[in-house]
């Protein structure tokens, strides 16, 4: 089973330095996919310095605009970030974090870590998208982390956990039917797509008022985040979407065959 399915994504980071961090402590551990979400200041004299030779992570980093394009692919999106305690979110600790990366990737799925700003972490937006936040149980007394210490205690129990089921069969070699492509898991992309259908087909028969949406998004998409939507489901929900559109429009439409 490869590492190369998990990525790192670190968001508007403000230290060159703590990217550089990042790299080496991802390199310390066998992880190589870096995401850059509209960094302050990259490439930089100052991550170079501070990768100490993982300056291959470096060059490959991806730079994006949002955090929507780093998550494009992604079946399982980690936040690294407190829990935000008007909605609470399902929570794992590090080592909890890392087995269900790679039982993810075991599967072929495409995992990121995502990582928030120095001085403010992930906003509650950001953290939405995220299937799972994770924290990090350090010392009430001394609690911040600094980026690339967090970074690298997230990617060493991804390495042990990955040493651990070494030369065992994974789950994909486990398969015995093509049948089990019906639970390929839907990408947070797709699922994006997904919520932007909903909120206009609620907005459109009246059960969402745009101008006071209080937490309904919010509620849905943590609802719609820990259910484990497939490919397959995810067709048959847009469906409805879309046949329910047709309903309140008054455009004739099809009854659904199997």
């Amino acid at each position: 089973m490869s590492l190369q399915n998990i990525r790192v994504v670190l968001v508007n980071t403000s230290h060159a330095g703590n990217i550089g961090g990042a790299a080496r402590a991802m390199k310390n551990m066998g992880l190589s996919r870096l995401v850059l979400v509209d960094p302050e200041d990259f490439p930089s004299s100052d991550a170079v310095a501070r990768a100490s030779g993982a300056t291959d992570i470096l060059d490959g980093a991806q730079v994006v605009a949002t955090l929507e394009e780093a998550l494009v692919g992604c079946t399982l999106v980690l936040g690294t970030s407190a829990r935000d305690r008007r909605i609470p979110w399902p929570l794992l600790d590090p080592r909890e974090c890392a087995t269900a990366s790679l039982e993810q990737a075991e599967q072929g799925g495409e995992v990121a870590l995502v990582f928030g700003r120095e001085y403010a972490g992930l906003t509650n937006g950001e953290l939405q998208r995220c299937h799972f936040h994770v924290h990090i149980p350090s010392s009430p007394e001394f609690s911040s982390l600094n980026l690339a210490a967090a970074v690298q205690v997230l990617t060493y129990e991804v390495r042990m956990a990955w040493l651990a089921v070494q030369g065992q069969p994974t789950k994909m070699e486990k398969l015995e039917t093509t049948a089990m492509l019906d639970v390929q898991p839907v990408t947070a992309d797709e699922l994006e797509h997904y919520f932007g259908h909903l909120e206009q087909t609620l907005i459109e028969i009246g059960f969402l008022d745009p101008a006071k949406p209080r937490h309904l998004m919010p509620r849905l998409r943590r609802l719609y985040g820990r259910s484990g939507i497939s490919k397959l489901e995810m067709n048959i929900l847009r469906g409805i979407l879309t046949e329910t559109q047709k309903a309140v429009r008054g455009e004739p439409h099809e009854r659904r065959q199997e």
